[in-house]
């Protein structure tokens, strides 16, 4: 257990259709053949660990300029960054009390445009990049081609950074704290485990769980945000087995309600 904390840092919200978020979510019937959807905001959200051995960034959400052309249209239509111009990484840390100089490292679940779109500000520095092995082959591999994930902005990663590369499934950089590889949103994309002294145990699962429905009920994501829909079952239980080892807190990707109880962070 290490004695640490975890700020929670609110980077704006996405709007879109909850189909995205819990595969079949509105489904159409004879008598109904064209229901409303669910159109909802989500949150879009970093984390500070404040740790003995580094001050790490966890993920590094939407960008600034989302709206005013750095996303391409059609993915601001489907995940709609409406206040993501309100929401510059180093202005939302400094809210925080935390200056760039102040991150010693950058730990990146994934690479998709809510979650690597601040990664510009560590450009041309020593700060290290951690992410997965299979994750910056896919995030490359879909960006310069028509195959892989639609979610992938080149713009947003594509830069002058000190790649720290994960390759295990698990491995561990710094005291109690493991990056776990979680695929099935991603091939490459990876939770992290925290085991804090107050606090216990915590699972920040990224997103290979949305929200609430997709863990208690084990309803898939939206399918063209699976990856791989057996990797993804097979991670879910790989986090319920943490879950019941540890008596963890499990921590969603994007879950609204969720996120109205942890916006305290932990530790302070």
């Amino acid at each position: 257990m290490v004695d640490a904390t975890v700020d929670v840092i609110h980077r704006g919200g996405l709007e879109c259709d909850q189909n995205y978020m819990i595969e079949g979510q509105t489904l159409g019937t004879r008598d109904e053949p064209n229901p409303d959807l669910d159109y909802e905001e989500i949150p879009v959200w970093n984390l500070v660990i404040d740790h003995p051995e580094a001050t790490i960034l966890w993920d590094t959400g939407s960008h600034h300029e989302a709206l005013e052309g750095h996303w391409p249209e059609a993915l601001s239509q489907a995940f709609y960054p409406h206040d993501a111009h309100e929401h510059r990484l180093d202005d939302d840390l400094e809210a925080a009390g935390y200056r760039l100089d102040d991150i010693d490292a950058v730990f990146q679940t994934h690479l998709h445009l809510d979650h690597a779109g601040g990664l510009e500000f560590f450009d041309g520095t020593d700060v290290p990049i951690y992410v997965h092995e299979r994750e910056l082959k896919f995030a490359y591999y879909s960006a310069k081609t028509d195959k892989g994930s639609g979610a992938y902005v080149l713009e947003d990663f594509d830069h002058d950074l000190n790649w720290e590369v994960v390759h295990r499934d698990r491995e561990v950089h710094f005291t109690d704290v493991e990056f776990v590889r979680f695929p099935g949103h991603t091939p490459g994309l990876t939770g992290t485990v925290i085991h804090l002294d107050d606090d216990g145990t915590l699972v920040f699962t990224g997103d290979q769980v949305y929200q609430a429905p997709n863990y208690e009920a084990e309803e898939p994501l939206g399918a063209s945000l699976l990856w791989g829909k057996t990797e993804w079952f097979d991670s879910l239980q790989r986090i319920k087995e943490l879950e019941r080892r540890h008596d963890a807190e499990v921590v969603y990707g994007h879950d609204t309600e969720q996120f109205s109880e942890i916006e305290d962070g932990w530790g302070n």
